[in-house]
């Protein structure tokens, strides 16, 4: 069965020092290592290692091989967004990135779709750079769950979705810049209760400000099975109708109503935990996702979900037709 990995992230292999080129910030760039790794710095501080598998295209497709898995869909790791940035630097930084991506996809069209990133801080120089990711080719674009600590459902982000929409571009939501983040760096909190939290900051502010219901072609998932969004739909709706002064003040529409209307991946790491998510939103919304390379994704490739109790159906939903039909992709292109 075709298996389209929809949430998995890349690097080039090199990055030019944009912080010295700009004359400012804390923009990322790799210290390559003895070993093959690279450290990932930021400013002039240590963020992360990463291996080979991060930014070498055979490497992953040979790893993928392992996991019986031939399509990766991949997009660049979020501390790259650098929405802090003046967006004219931003920009050049998206375009670098973006060019990459294309780039990556275009060498390997059978193993590689790319999704696009944008100057998210300035809307006119984010649809420019739209409009040339739809020139590249690429379906789709992601963005983070939060601007700058604005929410989504701030109006200076509508025209940046509209031209999705309008461009027929796709959006994946994936977490950063983690609420609570200064005061809960221990035992690695950001990762574990920060992001399922922002993940349900930004769909409950993309539904309750109104950009759902304004725009209703518009194709957006939510990384890491919507995070706590569905989980929490129950507290979420009770607050919709018992205090509608103060949630329901921007749109009327009760937020259940927007279940099955949004795409999920299906990294829950827990069967059950699937199951409920199929429940609320159905298995033709729920995308086969890793997080690959990084060690707290699904790094054997929805093997849970091979080896669980989901029917042929629900699992080729899953491992492909989602993706497919949140992508527009041509499911020959694969074959």
């Amino acid at each position: 069965m075709l298996k389209i990995d929809m949430h998995t992230h890349i690097l080039p292999a090199k990055l030019p020092r944009f912080a010295e080129k700009f004359g400012y910030g804390d923009f990322i760039y790799l210290d390559q290592r003895e070993d093959g790794a690279a450290d990932m710095i930021k400013g002039k501080d240590y963020f992360r290692t990463i291996q080979p598998n991060c930014w070498d295209e055979q490497i992953r497709i040979e790893e993928y091989k392992t996991n019986n898995t031939q399509v990766q869909v991949v997009c660049t790791i979020p501390v790259m967004f650098s929405y802090w940035a003046k967006p004219k630097d931003c920009l050049e930084l998206s375009r670098f990135l973006n060019d990459h991506i294309a780039q990556v996809a275009e060498n390997n069209p059978k193993n590689y779709v790319g999704l696009g990133t944008v100057p998210m801080q300035d809307a006119n120089t984010a649809i420019t750079e739209l409009e040339r990711i739809k020139e590249l080719g690429l379906p789709g674009i992601q963005i983070g769950s939060n601007i700058n600590d604005k929410n989504l459902s701030e109006e200076e982000f509508f025209p940046i979705f509209k031209a999705c929409e309008e461009l027929d571009l796709a959006i994946m939501v994936h977490p950063w810049e983690m609420l609570g983040m200064p005061s809960m760096k221990k035992y690695w909190l950001p990762w574990l209760v920060g992001m399922p939290a922002e993940t349900s900051r930004a769909a409950c502010s993309m539904i309750f400000g109104g950009v759902h219901e304004r725009l209703p072609k518009l194709r957006v998932c939510y990384s890491h099975a919507g995070g706590a969004f569905i989980g929490t739909i129950g507290r979420i709706e009770h607050g919709f109708n018992c205090r509608p002064d103060l949630v329901a003040i921007d749109n009327p529409v009760n937020p259940r109503e927007y279940l099955g209307n949004f795409w999920v991946d299906c990294i829950t790491h827990d069967e059950k935990a699937l199951k409920y998510i199929i429940d609320h939103v159905g298995s033709e919304k729920v995308c086969l996702g890793s997080d690959y390379p990084f060690p707290l994704g699904d790094l054997t490739i929805g093997e849970f979900i091979e080896k669980g109790d989901f029917d042929d159906s629900t699992k080729a939903n899953i491992f492909h037709n989602s993706t497919i039909d949140w992508l527009k992709l041509d499911k020959s292109q694969f074959i």
